[in-house]
């Protein structure tokens, strides 16, 4: 999946991807590199690993509706983000019974989803 950041963001992202989450930054291929941006590997709980690719655009508008969901250990999660400054929103139980959730926002201002497996 992909979220877009602005061009010279990639700093920020990285540090909010790879520092708090804790996710590997994977290499871009070279002509694909050239256009900035950078992948991470998003660990896979109870299934595979996935990627999230993180473009640069030049008019950038951060995602505040649409956004990627992520499944994760939503307790060890919430806990790195709370404790390097992010805000957790836990969504209500009622809206997706048996499913815990939250939302947050990456530095760029994205909106981000992260589930119980």
């Amino acid at each position: 999946m992909q979220v877009s950041c602005p061009r010279g963001a990639e700093d920020l992202i990285r540090s909010f991807y790879a520092g708090v989450l804790g996710w590997a930054e994977l290499p871009k291929p070279p002509l694909l590199a050239a256009r900035g941006g950078c992948w991470f590997l998003v660990p896979g709980v109870g299934g595979p690993d996935g990627e999230l690719h993180v473009g640069v655009e030049a008019d950038f508008r951060p995602a505040r509706k649409a956004h990627p969901a992520f499944v994760v250990d939503v307790d060890a999660v919430a806990d790195a983000l709370e404790s390097a400054g992010h805000p957790v929103r836990w969504a209500d139980p009622a809206e997706i019974p048996g499913r815990r959730r939250f939302h947050t926002e990456d530095p760029v201002g994205n909106r981000l989803e992260f589930l119980a497996a």
